[in-house]
């Protein structure tokens, strides 16, 4: 754990500030639920809570299924992180920050496809690609993703991705019109299991 060298206090009605700046920071917005946890030595700690991370063995499985039986690559994040993956390197992007590209698909609430400037034949065009996660040294883009609905709420997104080889590759319209329905299927399938 890291000091911050902030001390806040707590008022009145037990409330207590977190500064801006950490808010920023950790990308705690208003509204977002905050798990609270409590050690022995006296320490009161928030985390993030991600109603995702309760079905990330459903999502790799989901993710898995959807590569294996259509060979489409696949992440699930939740609003900070990829949770899971199939079909790109596990190491290089669980858990990793997303980028703030597929932030923007999430505050967005509806599908994104990868405009067709994006999808030519020109493999050097990355200017409108969104890249997966923050640091993406494997370059990896979104392809397609479908922001995941919980009882109205957003908590993350499903993601078709491809490197720059393939990405280039991927622009017959009906291939595209295929990758699409399945993500939208697997965001609704997650955020409904997830109202169950």
């Amino acid at each position: 754990m890291k000091a911050t060298g902030i001390v806040r206090r707590i008022d009145d009605l037990g409330r207590v500030v977190i500064p801006k700046e950490i808010r920023r920071t950790m990308r705690i917005r208003e509204g977002d639920p905050l798990e609270i946890y409590t050690d022995r030595e006296g320490e009161v700690i928030f985390k993030k809570y991600s109603p995702i991370g309760e079905l990330v063995d459903f999502a790799s499985q989901y993710a898995e299924s959807l590569y294996k039986t259509c060979g489409i690559p696949v992440a699930v994040c939740d609003r900070d992180s990829v949770v899971a993956a199939a079909g790109i390197s596990k190491k290089e992007f669980l858990d990793k920050k997303i980028s703030q590209g597929v932030d923007g698909i999430i505050e967005g609430r509806s599908l994104y496809t990868a405009p067709p400037a994006a999808v030519s034949a020109d493999a050097g065009d990355s200017a409108s690609r969104i890249s997966l996660v923050e640091d993406d040294r494997a370059g990896v883009s979104v392809v397609c993703a479908q922001p995941i609905f919980t009882e109205g709420d957003i908590i993350g997104c499903v993601a078709a991705v491809a490197n720059d080889e393939a990405f280039a590759a991927r622009t017959e319209k009906s291939a595209l019109d295929t990758e699409v329905k399945l993500i939208q299927t697997a965001a609704a399938f997650l955020g409904r299991q997830l109202e169950s």
